[in-house]
């Protein structure tokens, strides 16, 4: 049973292979290289995870798009295709994107993959989008995005902004549309002038359409998507910043949306992001989280990713920042530690925040088959229940 507000609880796995070494005890991320047999390796662990998610009533098994990834963090390229896997090996979960990267496809292909998607699954998809944030990826498909702190970053950034939202542009339409076309500074559809049984084509059809509206979840950091996301109804997938800042941030979103006339109710619109370890005791957790979390900082820090974080001597915080275990838990960025203490944050992101829709992230480095297993299971049958979920 839940009240009149029923909790929402999902999980987002990156797809990285085994990594019994991780920490900053193992080698930097650019030194280590995997193969064939550790993708599949993971590709098991997924399977595996997404059925005890299936069994404990999670709603939603969202997976992260990345290409190229010999360091092993991130080796699910195309989640489409492995959600339609997921969805034969599970009853009732939902399988998700997050994020497809929209500047990496062409906008068509991947409107009608998605479309495709929720017709074979029974409409057990769920649709995510981002811009990217890995070079690497990006320029070898055939997109641009920002990699530092700098002009020349800025000005990657500012197109691929515009390829990401004349895309979402390009879906919606031909989702929604028996006949579309679209004219934009980087698309035209269809191109002119292509000949057709004695004329020339004006318009296209996408084959097979949506057979249900679809939600779109976006990533929602930065000032410029806040406005995005809420002019286009966007439903904002927000990383923890701790209460605090996750509530300006929540709150804003409200706001952004209402001026554009989405009235969104109590936890509408919005889910939380939130890093997650639980241990029987904070000690037992920071010992068996702390090469995992340290593996992500070590992966993550060199894109920004912790920028978020206070320094202790309230100085600004480096672009590379590089948080200790116990800063992410004194922040209440990460929820770790005994199931209570993660209860209880969790508890006050939902009272004090207004989150209705949380997205566990589980999957840092370093974890094996078992203890995620454990980690899902503890979560479900204990957290959980001590904040009505």
């Amino acid at each position: 049973m839940c009240d009149t507000r029923c909790m929402r609880v999902d999980a987002n796995f990156y797809g990285g292979v085994p990594m019994p070494d991780a920490g900053y005890g193992g080698p930097e991320p650019v030194d280590r290289r995997y193969d064939n047999p550790d993708f599949i390796a993971c590709y098991d662990n997924l399977t595996a995870w997404a059925k005890t998610m299936d069994r404990l009533g999670y709603d939603t098994m969202w997976l992260t798009e990345h290409h190229f990834q010999y360091e092993g963090y991130e080796v699910t390229p195309n989640l489409i295709l492995f959600g339609l896997h997921l969805a034969k090996e599970t009853e009732r979960l939902r399988l998700g994107q997050m994020f497809n990267v929209v500047p990496q496809w062409h906008p068509l292909r991947l409107a009608e993959d998605a479309a495709m998607m929720q017709i074979l699954t029974g409409n057990r998809m769920q649709f995510g989008v981002g811009r990217g944030t890995v070079p690497r990826e990006a320029q070898s498909l055939g997109g641009v995005v920002a990699s530092g702190d700098n002009e020349m970053s800025a000005e990657l950034d500012r197109i691929n902004r515009e390829i990401f939202e004349e895309s979402m542009e390009i879906i919606k339409a031909a989702w929604t549309n028996e006949r579309f076309s679209y004219t934009g500074k980087h698309f035209v559809l269809p191109p002119p002038g292509i000949p057709d049984r004695g004329s020339t084509v004006k318009d296209l059809t996408l084959v097979p359409k949506p057979i249900a509206p679809i939600d779109v979840y976006q990533a929602v950091t930065s000032p410029p998507t806040f406005d995005y996301a809420a002019r286009a109804r966007h439903h904002a997938v927000l990383p923890s910043r701790g209460i605090e800042g996750t509530k300006a941030g929540w709150d804003m979103f409200a706001e952004k949306a209402a001026a554009n006339g989405w009235e969104l109710g109590h936890g509408e619109g919005r889910c939380l992001a939130l890093n997650i370890h639980v241990g029987r005791t904070l000690d037992e957790a920071i010992a068996s989280g702390r090469g995992p979390h340290d593996e992500w900082i070590k992966f993550l820090s060199p894109y920004g990713r912790f920028r978020t974080y206070a320094m202790p001597d309230g100085s600004e915080t480096p672009f590379d920042h590089k948080p200790a275990i116990e800063d992410s838990i004194d922040q209440g960025i990460m929820a770790i530690g005994s199931v209570e203490q993660v209860a209880d944050l969790m508890g006050r992101f939902r009272t004090d925040v207004g989150v209705e829709h949380f997205v566990l992230f589980f999957d840092m480095p370093g974890l094996t088959r078992e203890q995620m297993d454990e980690q899902l299971e503890i979560t479900a049958t204990e957290v959980l229940p001590r904040i009505g979920g």
